[in-house]
């Protein structure tokens, strides 16, 4: 059989999807029962504990293709980019059938959810940039959600509405604290950095720094600091940044610990000290 990716292959030995039956060996395969993140978001875990470093975060709204529940955890596949792990049971709801889908995403940093469509009323939640809520109607400046809250209209897209610029929205989170498997303001990696900013402009980007060095866009050949266009994505074992302007790179940032800006030169020279060179860099097509 085929060699997958095991971040991306709900597989085990002792269960995996029925799509991969014929593909994988397991002792069972089972069909995803459907749940949708209903907190402002959620560590995805290689394990089902609280103790297990992030995998990504799973943010409001994302679906999520469970295979498992045990112990207060899911086991299970995010649809949005194909991250397998465990998220607490808490932080899901069921999807009945026949409910209403997402119809609108955050499109700002963070905004607040409201019982009224007052603004003077206690925020009852954060959401994130990139998170996925149903409105259901309008109320002054606010949209109606299908939980009941509300939100403050201008801070919301419809889905399928984007951006021109990806690096207008990674600037959107220079001094955010790095975290990592993070994707939110409040904490954030590199190659999470790049997914959500590229998710803005309607481009799909798979979420660790190897895959996206892999799929996105084309390589090209300058490695002289030469013709480097503003959202070029430069790539270090193990680490990516974007392309700013023709010298300067944005990128979430372990030594910094938060999303900088510094010169390409600076970053190199310093990464370098550490015996790891530029891999690869990608352009992203425009338009």
């Amino acid at each position: 059989m085929s060699e997958m990716d095991p971040r991306l292959t709900p597989h085990r030995p002792d269960l995996a999807s029925i799509a991969l039956r014929g593909r994988v060996d397991a002792a069972r395969f089972v069909a995803p029962s459907p749940m949708r993140v209903s907190v402002t978001s959620a560590g995805l875990r290689g394990k089902p504990s609280a103790d297990a470093s992030y995998l990504t975060e799973a943010l409001l709204g994302e679906d999520f293709d469970v295979l498992e529940t045990a112990d207060g955890w899911a086991w299970g596949q995010l649809r949005s980019d194909g991250y397998v792990g465990s998220l607490p049971l808490s932080a899901l709801s069921p999807v009945s059938e026949g409910a209403p889908e997402p119809t609108h995403k955050v499109a700002v940093p963070f905004t607040h959810l409201y019982a009224a469509a007052n603004m003077k009323t206690p925020p009852v939640m954060t959401a994130g940039l990139g998170s996925a809520l149903t409105v259901i109607g309008e109320e002054g400046d606010f949209l109606a959600l299908a939980d009941g809250r509300f939100a403050y209209a201008r801070h919301l897209r419809p889905l399928g509405e984007t951006v021109t610029d990806f690096v207008a929205v990674a600037e959107w989170f220079l001094g955010a604290p790095y975290a990592w498997g993070g994707k939110l303001w409040t904490g954030i990696d590199c190659s999470g950095l790049v997914q959500v900013s590229l998710a803005a402009a309607g481009i799909k980007a798979l979420r660790d720094s190897d895959m996206q060095e892999k799929s996105l866009g084309h390589a090209i050949d300058s490695y002289g600091f030469e013709d480097y266009h503003r959202g070029d994505l430069i790539f270090w074992p193990g680490h990516v940044g974007i392309m700013r302007d023709e010298e300067n790179l944005i990128h979430a940032s372990g030594y910094h610990m938060q999303v900088v800006t510094e010169s390409l030169v600076s970053a190199v020279e310093r990464i370098a000290a550490r015996g790891v060179e530029i891999r690869t860099v990608r352009r992203i097509p425009r338009g």
